[in-house]
């Protein structure tokens, strides 16, 4: 039965559980049994773990797996991925070797510019407000300065402040549009500590100011925070060979298959609703390798599916063509990531993760999550356009089956062997399954 509790987080661990144990689940032993299983047997590491976040009960996880045979810009790389998605690693490892035969991926990051804003509401004549701001804004600068010393010393730090007028779109909405280089940090304390300084200094400042009324001074400062819509701070991310490469796929024509990949990307750019599934390909890599790393991949997908609907309609975030005789695939996404700062000197798995791609910047973290979002669109496209999504997604998906069933690991192994040459479905592993066990 729920019910209410005040207090919830002063309780300790072992309270926590005991009360979602009595009053949420309906077999408290069990529930108390599973919630500790997952605890780390290391006090000091379970203890950095419940840190991470509040009222922790026990860890939850993830498989971390890693895909090999990265060839990103001549340098090779294998891949941390944290995903639950069986076919995800697979599909982008088998990629990663298809495109390391052709020549790789090459990558470039064309922009970090990351943005926050100042919301607030004034009352007064917009130009006048304008021409203040400029006066002051050495005086912001010099206000965060404590703030952005660290950053500057790092060759990042304040990019520019600018006076917005939404007065149109909301009675006298104003906003600072402010740009920020976080360089190798994700940025977002930073860049909402300056926000949050640029407000208070705006706010002092036109008090105190001579030449505007009471009510022009009145300002409403809403809220100071940075924007996951990123478009200043994108990587790109491409393969190309020879059509005539374009060669392992049995039934087709490299000719063929290049023209029915390059038709299926066509689809998504003027289809929503392929252009969501077209996308959530890409971002099964992408979102892997930001989980791996320690990243923030509500921002990122925010960020990105926002710049996939920047033309008004929803569209494809990955783009194929064909051009005297050579294909190209390639994709431009926002990335906002951070290899210093957040996780990346708490977590054990995301060190882990950062030292087997060589310790990267967040630029070349950028390039690599680029990549492997890009090489898990080609696989599932590859796959979509010659045997169907399905035949490679249920034979990975065919030892969650058997462990749903409770299969023994000899009865694993007849299945899996069974199935090799034969269409996975729920319905016939199941099927199959019932007869061994009957026999």
């Amino acid at each position: 039965m729920t019910v209410p509790i005040k207090g919830f987080s002063k309780l300790s661990k072992e309270e926590k559980i005991n009360w979602i144990a009595l009053h949420h689940t309906s077999d408290p032993e069990r529930t108390r049994a599973l919630l500790k299983s997952y605890w780390n047997e290391d006090p000091a590491r379970q203890q950095l773990h419940d840190e991470f976040t509040e009222n922790t009960l026990s860890n939850y996880y993830m498989p971390f797996g890693v895909a090999p045979n990265f060839l990103i810009n001549g340098q090779l790389y294998a891949i941390p991925m944290a995903t639950e998605e069986s076919s995800v690693v697979a599909a982008a490892g088998k990629a990663a070797k298809y495109w390391m035969q052709r020549g790789g991926f090459s990558t470039k990051v064309l922009g970090v510019e990351k943005t926050g804003q100042v919301h607030f509401f004034y009352k007064g004549d917009f130009e006048k407000l304008k021409q203040f701001l400029r006066e002051i804004k050495p005086i912001m600068i010099r206000d965060a300065s404590e703030i952005t010393k660290s950053m500057e010393n790092r060759g990042g730090g304040v990019l520019s402040i600018a006076l917005r007028d939404k007065h149109d779109v909301l009675a006298n909405y104003r906003q600072l549009h402010c740009t920020f280089d976080t360089r190798d940090a994700m940025g977002a304390n930073f860049i909402n500590s300056c926000l949050e300084q640029f407000a208070t200094t705006l706010k002092r400042e036109l008090i105190s100011a001579s030449g505007f009324t009471e009510e022009e001074k009145a300002i409403e400062i809403v809220m100071s925070i940075l924007s996951n819509y990123i478009p200043g701070c994108m990587v790109r991310a491409e393969v190309s060979c020879p059509v005539k490469q374009l060669n392992e796929d049995p039934g087709l024509t490299p000719e063929e298959f290049a023209a029915k990949i390059v038709r299926a990307v066509n689809i998504a750019r003027v289809e929503p609703y392929r252009a969501v599934t077209h996308n959530k390909g890409l971002m099964n890599g992408v979102d892997a390798v930001v989980v791996a790393t320690g990243n923030d991949f509500r921002a990122v997908e925010a960020g990105i599916h926002a710049y996939a609907a920047r033309e008004g309609s929803y569209r494809n975030l990955s783009y194929a063509s064909v051009q005297d005789g050579q294909f190209r695939f390639w994709t431009e996404i926002p990335l906002a990531l951070g290899t210093v700062g957040g996780l990346t000197r708490l977590h054990p798995m995301v060190k882990l993760s950062l030292e087997i791609l060589g310790d990267p910047s967040a630029e070349q973290l950028m390039q690599i999550t680029a990549t492997a979002g890009l090489a898990q669109n080609f696989a599932a496209l590859r796959s979509l356009v010659t045997t169907g999504i399905q035949h490679g997604h249920m034979k990975m998906h065919l030892l969650n089956i058997l462990n749903e069933l409770g299969a023994t690991t000899r009865e694993k192994e007849l299945i899996i062997h069974q199935f090799r040459k034969q269409t996975v479905t729920y319905g016939a592993v199941t099927a199959a399954f019932q007869k061994m066990r009957n026999n």
